[in-house]
């Protein structure tokens, strides 16, 4: 019964690849089908063929990025639609800048772009529409669904059974519960047939289809579980045992091994090795160019500072950062020099800005409100204290306030923090006078860490030029 229906994984794999392909084929064939459109055949001239070629490979790239392949997010339609749509406007601003530094830009037909433009856009919307579709007939048909026995009928395989079906429901089907004893069981949990022994469940297996037995024992089983697991070798199926303290009370990241010994890996620094020279040539790298490219800008603005009030251009204070450790921070003042003295002792800190706080500057203003008054800690990206992308660093009496009612608060500090991140890009930004709000984005932080790459980073780096600078909670 194994194949006689496909699996979950190999069916979102599939999706992933047809959309994929299916967004590729598309922009090269409507960008043909434009050009026959407007100039009636299909002689296109070399230079068409490699900014089609650009666009296919730009398409790829950009809507990679934007995550629209992930299986969890195929079939969210206003998640593709949205994220879609930015993505291929970015590819067609990408050509155009292209186009203008290589001075080809008369070369191409405007109208030809114009018609190209919405029939891409058209076409990837009714490919997305057709596929969630599918996916439905799929999920419908119970296609998509993992079937899961569960072996252990006692407290901690009731208690599994519940996380399972009320985390993810959708995406699991448990069509069975078995036990060795035959007495002390219950007949069902949540609705999952209690359906006998270890023979019963071998003989269960060969008539339908399993993809996955869990072993649900806790470590106490000892020799019953090594038993247990000799008598399933057999079974066509995924066997995974699921400890209990590990599946209730630690985080499991890997596996690995230590001189020959397999450990588990509960926690792990989120960026080492290659990865953390990578993340070194960004942050180096960018903060030179950026530097260089907005020193106009940056003169400007201390000038500008120092003429409408009295003090500084640069406003510093200590911060919080890679493994808890303070540095000092570069801002533009904003504030009036008298508000907004240097923070040099963990026991001094500015409170947090408030709408139509009367310590800030009418610049400050302007400053905070378009995030510029953050722009000096490219600095600090130099001296090796932040990243361009990370999570915010917090003054330091707010850093000890929220560390110590917010559990996970400090874990933020296992990266170096950011000038823009995954938080700020997402609209979360402004006074944080509530646990809650301070909670909301550490969430975010830790998602940031726990999924960082140099692609994810380059994501927020291109959000932040549209959604990052201004923001209505910016004061």
């Amino acid at each position: 019964m194994a194949d006689a229906k496909r699996f979950a994984g190999d069916l979102q794999t599939g999706a992933s690849l047809i959309l994929r392909m299916g967004d590729i084929l598309l922009v090269g064939l409507f960008a043909v089908g434009a050009y026959w459109i407007w100039h009636g055949n299909l002689a296109l001239p070399a230079i068409y063929g490699q900014g089609i070629i650009a666009a296919m490979l730009l398409t790829a790239n950009f809507f990679h990025v934007a995550h629209l392949y992930e299986a969890p997010n195929i079939d969210r339609f206003l998640y593709q639609f949205g994220r879609m749509s930015v993505s291929w406007t970015a590819v067609m601003f990408t050509l155009l800048a292209l186009a203008f530094i290589t001075k080809t830009t008369d070369s191409f037909s405007r109208a030809w772009a114009l018609i190209w433009f919405p029939m891409v856009l058209g076409g990837l919307l009714v490919l997305r529409i057709l596929l969630v579709l599918q996916i439905a007939r799929w999920r419908e048909r119970g296609d998509l669904r993992q079937n899961i026995v569960v072996i252990g009928a006692g407290e901690y395989g009731q208690r599994l059974i519940r996380e399972m079906l009320a985390s993810d429901s959708k995406s699991v089907n448990i069509v069975g519960l078995f036990d060795r004893r035959s007495s002390r069981i219950p007949d069902e949990v949540e609705g999952v047939p209690v359906r006998g022994g270890i023979d019963d469940l071998l003989a269960y297996i060969r008539q339908n289809r399993v993809d996955e037995i869990i072993v649900a024992l806790p470590w106490r089983s000892g020799g019953t579980l090594l038993d247990l697991v000799q008598s399933l070798k057999s079974a066509p199926a995924n066997v995974k045992w699921c400890p209990e303290t590990i599946a209730f009370q630690l985080p499991v990241r890997s596996l690995s091994s230590i001189a020959g010994v397999p450990m588990i890996n509960i926690f792990e620094r989120p960026i080492t090795g290659r990865n953390l020279i990578l993340k070194m040539i960004e942050d180096r790298v960018g903060a030179c160019v950026l530097l260089i490219a907005l020193s106009p800008l940056l003169l400007a603005i201390a000038l500008l500072v120092r003429l409408t009030s009295a003090g500084p251009a640069l406003f510093q204070q200590k911060r919080y950062g890679f493994n808890n450790e303070e540095f000092t921070v570069f801002k533009f003042r904003s504030m009036r020099t008298e508000a907004a003295q240097p923070s040099n002792t963990p026991d001094s800190a500015v409170d947090q800005a408030t709408r139509g706080d009367p310590r800030v500057t009418w610049v400050g203003r302007i400053l905070r409100k378009s995030s510029l008054d953050e722009l000096p800690q490219l600095i600090n990206v130099l001296q090796g204290n932040m990243s361009l992308v990370g999570p915010r660093p917090h003054a330091v009496a707010h850093n000890e306030q929220f560390g110590a009612v917010i559990d996970e608060y400090f874990a933020r500090h296992r990266v170096k923090p950011g000038i823009t991140g995954w938080t700020q890009v997402n609209g979360l930004r402004g006074e944080t006078d509530t646990p809650e709000k301070m909670r909301r984005r550490v969430e975010f932080d830790l998602h940031y860490i726990d999924n960082w790459s140099i692609l994810f980073d380059i994501r927020i780096l291109f959000l932040t030029l549209f959604v990052g600078f201004v923001h209505k909670n910016a004061y």
